[in-house]
């Protein structure tokens, strides 16, 4: 017998808006210290997971190393950023700058999405566009004729309710924040339907979740005496969503 899933089974996890940069030329990278240009106005943080990728082909020797690392410093104003190897650590240096094949970029993206722990329920829609193909001049019978429809393009639209809290740098206080952030690169949901753990991490291979890149739309407040402070933020998919709706362990 089939067990009915509840909404403990679900979770919400998140990549902010503004921390995906896919087009560094090599003279982003420095052939001396710790310095990247990435771009200014976007919306890294200190500690934030972030991946760098030389593009195939390229000369790398002696820079600093593509791989998983940490944000050390980023100054929004300049654009510059810093990273290190673990949280808090000594910022990575190069010694040489890297070599890139004509045409082809480097980047920086947020690692991978992480769970909002605030979030009190969220939601997603699937529609799709119907488009009218009747035509003119069909034959006369006792009843009117009906319409004639294709399916056009799928969209979707989602929200969130997320609690308020006094701490500045969870996660869902940041998603509240992007709804306004300039640039929204990066910005990206996984919808848990069914999240399987497997220790601390989270077995993608047995769960059932939705993937997809966003932007953020809107932000509602809500304040009253009786419940806690939720935000409802809305989103909608920037690109065809990932689904993967079956369970396969």
């Amino acid at each position: 017998m089939a067990t009915v899933l509840s909404g403990t089974s679900g979770a919400l996890y998140y990549s902010p808006a503004g921390t995906s940069v896919t087009t560094l030329t090599a003279s982003a990278f420095p052939s001396s210290g710790g310095n990247i240009t990435v771009g200014a106005n976007l919306g890294y943080r200190v500690n934030d997971t972030v991946t760098l990728a030389y593009p195939g082909g390229s000369t790398v020797t002696n820079c600093i190393a593509a791989g998983d690392h940490f944000v050390k410093t980023y100054d929004s104003s300049t654009g510059v950023m810093t990273v290190s190897a673990t949280a808090g650590g000594a910022a990575l240096t190069a010694s040489a700058s890297p070599t890139f094949t004509a045409g082809t970029f480097a980047s920086i993206t947020f690692t991978a999405p992480l769970v909002v722990g605030s979030v009190r329920e969220w939601s997603f829609e699937i529609t799709r566009a119907e488009i009218d193909v009747t035509t003119i001049g069909q034959t006369v019978t006792t009843t009117a004729p009906f319409r004639t429809f294709i399916s056009g393009f799928a969209d979707g639209s989602g929200s969130a309710s997320v609690y308020s809290t006094d701490d500045d740098t969870n996660l869902s206080s940041r998603m509240v924040e992007d709804v306004i952030q300039r640039e929204q690169a990066g910005a990206k949901v996984r919808l848990y339907i069914d999240r399987k753990m497997s220790g601390a991490n989270v077995d993608q291979t047995a769960s059932r979740s939705i993937l997809a890149d966003v932007i953020l739309t809107s932000a509602s407040f809500t304040v009253n005496p009786d419940d806690g402070q939720t935000v409802e933020i809305a989103f909608r998919p920037s690109a065809s969503p990932t689904f993967d709706l079956s369970k396969t362990a």
